[in-house]
């Protein structure tokens, strides 16, 4: 039976939950992703099909099923979250500050690869799927656009 399983690799990922809370859990994502080349990533999972996806609890070992629409923020080491349209082609970047619903607020960039007609940050939060990439230090942040109250220019 060995030989019918799909390879996965382990990510760690530090899920936010409205209101502040986190959970550090591991996922497991496909090495052949379905909708594009290369291995599965973070985004692929989140902004999948279903309510639900499983995982694993790092502290407790336990199994247990998340529900998509209710994590806020999922942060993720970024080897686990590479876009290689951006690494192709010049994208269009804007640093901002993202204000959430409950009040937490998360500073980043935002960069992405449009037609030139609709390279806009409205047009790209309008035709994003729910969750999108905040680039932040040393890490990605997917960012749950349901649970966005505001984002405006980040302050220098």
């Amino acid at each position: 039976m060995k030989e019918f399983r799909v390879p996965k690799q382990r990510a760690e990922v530090e899920v936010v939950l409205p209101g502040g809370a986190t959970h550090r859990v591991a996922v497991f994502l496909s090495e052949f992703a379905s909708s594009h080349e290369g291995g599965e990533r973070l985004s692929d999972l989140l902004n999948g099909k279903g309510d639900f996806f499983p995982a694993v609890a790092v502290e407790s070992d336990e199994v247990v099923f998340l529900n998509r629409a209710t994590i806020a923020v999922a942060r993720v080491d970024p080897a686990f979250e590479r876009d290689p349209a951006t690494e192709l082609t010049l994208p269009t970047e804007h640093e901002v500050s993202i204000r959430l619903a409950d009040g937490q607020q998360i500073e980043g960039l935002i960069s992405f690869v449009l037609p030139p007609e609709r390279s806009r940050l409205m047009d790209f939060l309008n035709e994003s799927p729910p969750f999108f990439r905040l680039l932040q230090k040393d890490r990605v942040s997917l960012v749950n656009k349901h649970h966005v109250a505001s984002i405006a220019p980040a302050r220098k």
